[in-house]
């Protein structure tokens, strides 16, 4: 899902959250691959509609586990869709995707058929009435469909505790200085998404979390990664940080800096993916 950051031109907020929504899925290829394998399905589903699709991480790792289903990516950013639907040509698989701009928010939704699988990874924190979201999730589930929750703990963290060396803990101080931005603008983050989908009716089948810890030596989009996503934080973060934090910040990400995040040889990838799947009662 697309959200417009404040301060930030429209456009440049969607690309740059286009760039993370790309890395994400180049880097936790592999923790995606694992939670759809997990899924508790008896046959392979035919119909899958992507809630919140972003540039695609869920779309193609299901179009990979289900080679015979087809998949609706849902999102409200056109830029995020063009940039799916690209994806799809690449891989020969534009005859399985059909992308479809909506606001989930919206009292009407598009008619998305009657499909065997509903996925929606890291969109529902975004929804303004989460309650809406799971009544027509569940007014459009075909008998016996299963609806997937996926969800990330936060923004990961990527430096070891005692970084940088000037100002260890950095990251930690970074990230709580957005707390409040994001418990306005997002209060369902982190939420546990059990009680309301069975509140809406479902049944909970499974529920999994997925320990992301990945070591940066492993590849350089894990700098690229980290370079994006501190650059983000620090749009939200700036004006509640000291001055001394928002300078050793500038410097991680001054990419012609000594200091730069992408000269570290010792990143890492540290978050917690919870996959809630639920069946209608």
């Amino acid at each position: 899902m697309t959200h417009a950051h404040p301060h930030i031109p429209h456009q440049q907020d969607d690309a740059g959250q286009a760039e993370i929504l790309d890395l994400d899925t180049e880097v936790l290829a592999e923790h995606i691959a694992s939670i759809t394998a997990w899924l508790p399905l008896e046959t392979g589903p035919r119909q899958i509609v992507d809630l919140g699709s972003g540039t695609g991480a869920g779309t193609f790792a299901l179009l990979d586990r289900f080679p015979e289903a087809h998949v609706i990516a849902v999102d409200a950013s056109p830029g995020h869709l063009q940039r799916l639907r690209k994806k799809a040509c690449a891989q020969d698989a534009d005859d399985r995707v059909r992308t479809v701009q909506a606001d989930l928010d919206a009292a009407d939704w598009p008619d998305l058929g009657t499909p065997d699988l509903v996925w929606a990874s890291a969109s529902m924190h975004h929804m303004a009435d989460p309650d809406h979201v799971l009544r027509n999730v569940r007014d459009m589930l075909a008998p016996g469909g299963l609806f997937a929750v996926v969800e990330l703990a936060g923004f990961p963290r990527f430096l070891p505790e005692n970084a940088p060396e000037d100002r260890p803990g950095l990251e930690d101080r970074c990230h709580a200085a957005t707390e409040h931005f994001h418990a306005e603008q997002m209060p369902h983050r982190g939420a546990d998404w059990g009680p309301m989908l069975v509140a809406a009716g479902f049944t909970i089948e499974g529920e999994r979390t997925v320990a992301v810890n990945i070591e940066g030596s492993r590849s350089e989009a894990i700098g690229r990664y980290a370079l994006a996503t501190l650059r983000r934080i620090r749009d939200t973060a700036a004006e509640a940080l000291p001055a001394e934090d928002l300078a050793a910040l500038d410097r991680l990400l001054d990419t012609d800096s000594p200091h730069s995040i992408l000269r570290r040889d010792d990143l890492l990838v540290r978050t917690e993916r919870t996959v809630w799947a639920a069946r209608l009662s």
